[in-house]
């Protein structure tokens, strides 16, 4: 397996994978003893066997049910962990974010629910299978065993093209996603300029990018099922040819001829099915292969400890703050000291992309410096508890979102266990005189983002907001 496929497996609780296990040995012992009494069923023209047959087919419906349950909890846990994780980061570009939290996660289910039980039914039911066929007949294990191996080597040499063109495929769709969410948030401005109709023809053409990749990775899968299946064809061929003539000259027992004809199969089809569950999961792999790349590239939350500091307004040192986002070219802070005083104003200007909003950001606990640190009364800011330190931070974002909802719950967030009256005086701090001029005042409910207010009124409820919660 390759790097990504072993650290999604990483993700899966040990128990899980010994569940796994045992349920495909289970599985595999129920193969032969079904196996056995078809075999008997048929040679010896015995309806003996057929009712312990049925409850052996049962046993494994059975078993394939568990398995399916089993890996299904198990991928719904490992995509909670990693949404958590990704919700956590700064990932840079909204609309790639998005499709990484629906899609992208969302097509990691048939790596788990099929891929790795197929794996371990791939590395578990062939061997009990081949043990029988050596008590059976060593010649016919003997061609089984030298040809096993075929079966992953082309499968690895079809799969290696496979994964090539599915990890183009997640890109395109990677870049359709986020293209299309930024015209549909930009949608005002496009219209404003004149220009949707040049956005309809790019979406229009990486759709189109998207449907050809698309359609030349299912072509590879394809014709690689073609592939796997006509080497278990031969294989299977080696051993029926001489199984055939062998009984046709008396040298082998009807029972034991039957009983390898029909295991043999058997022996290959975990292994073709791998090959099919491979595909299928394909793109849940390229799409974790990205997503552990924005968890490793994007800066966490810089809290990491309990330690809660005074009352009062702090003193804030930075010291050599250096701040790098993923992809950028250069550093978004770099080598940034400052001291403010306790009860010091400060206003921070400079061009656009200067990092004033990552300044804030650092001081937040939103963003954890690469380098550096910031000190809040001498105290490292990684070694705050961070409940504590921002519900003395009062944070008003350039684009504050404001939910579909009251106003006076809207400002509430700060604090959503503030009464009337200090919604009314966060609001009259605010200077957002607006709010008596609405239709049901505190009550007005307001459509998601603010709809219905300005950019000016919406950052006045933001900062009525951001008195509520402590921060002044």
């Amino acid at each position: 397996m390759k790097g990504v496929e072993r650290r999604l497996l990483r993700l899966v609780a040990g128990r899980v994978m010994v569940l796994l296990v045992v349920l495909a040995a289970g599985q595999g012992v129920l193969l032969v003893v079904q196996a056995e009494l078809l075999v008997r069923a048929v040679a010896g023209l015995d309806a003996g066997p057929l009712p312990w047959l049925a409850v052996v087919v049962a046993g494994r419906a059975v078993l394939a049910w568990v398995v399916a349950l089993v890996a299904g909890r198990a991928a719904a846990r490992v995509k909670r962990d990693l949404r958590g994780a990704l919700l956590e980061r700064e990932a840079g570009d909204a609309g790639a974010r998005v499709t990484l939290l629906t899609r992208g996660l969302d097509a990691v289910d048939p790596f788990f629910t099929g891929y790795v039980p197929q794996v371990v039914a791939a590395c578990v039911v062939p061997v009990v299978v081949l043990v029988r066929l050596v008590a059976a007949d060593w010649a016919s294990a003997l061609v089984v065993a030298v040809t096993v191996p075929l079966v992953p080597v082309f499968g690895a040499l079809v799969g290696m093209r496979t994964a090539a063109l599915t990890g183009w495929q997640w890109g395109l769709l990677h870049r359709l996603g986020g293209h299309f969410r930024d015209v549909v948030a930009g949608l005002g401005t496009l219209r404003a300029f004149g220009r949707t109709g040049h956005q309809s023809v790019v979406v229009r053409e990486l759709a189109g990018e998207h449907r050809r990749a698309s359609v030349r990775a299912l072509r590879v899968a394809f014709l690689s099922s073609l592939v796997l299946e006509l080497v278990c064809a031969l294989s299977v061929a080696l051993v029926a040819v001489p199984v055939g003539l062998r009984l046709l000259g008396g040298e082998m027992a009807l029972v034991t001829g039957l009983l390898v004809l029909v295991l043999t199969p058997e022996v290959y089809l975990p292994l073709r099915a791998l090959g099919q569950r491979f595909h299928a999961s394909a793109e849940g792999v390229a799409a974790a292969r990205e997503v552990f790349a924005v968890l490793d590239a994007s800066p966490v939350s810089g809290f990491g400890g309990r330690v809660v500091v005074g009352a009062g307004a702090p003193g804030i040192v930075l010291e050599e703050v250096t701040v790098r986002y993923p992809g950028a070219a250069g550093a978004a802070l770099d080598r940034v000291s400052l001291r403010v005083g306790p009860g010091e104003r400060v206003a921070v200007t400079g061009p656009s992309g200067a990092g004033k909003s990552t300044l804030l950001l650092v001081l937040a606990g939103l963003v954890a410096p690469d380098s550096g640190r910031v000190l809040v009364d001498g105290v490292d800011l990684a070694e705050l508890d961070g409940e504590a330190w921002r519900a003395r931070v009062g944070w008003v974002p350039q684009r504050p979102h404001l939910f579909a909802a009251s106003v006076a719950d809207n400002v509430r967030l700060g604090d959503p266990g503030a009464g009337v009256e200090r919604v009314e005086e966060a609001v009259r701090a605010a200077a957002a005189d607006f709010v008596g001029e609405l239709p049901e005042g505190l009550a007005t409910v307001l459509g998601e983002g603010g709809a219905g207010l300005s950019a000016g009124q919406r950052q006045r409820l933001a900062i009525a907001r951001a008195f509520l919660s402590g921060g002044r």
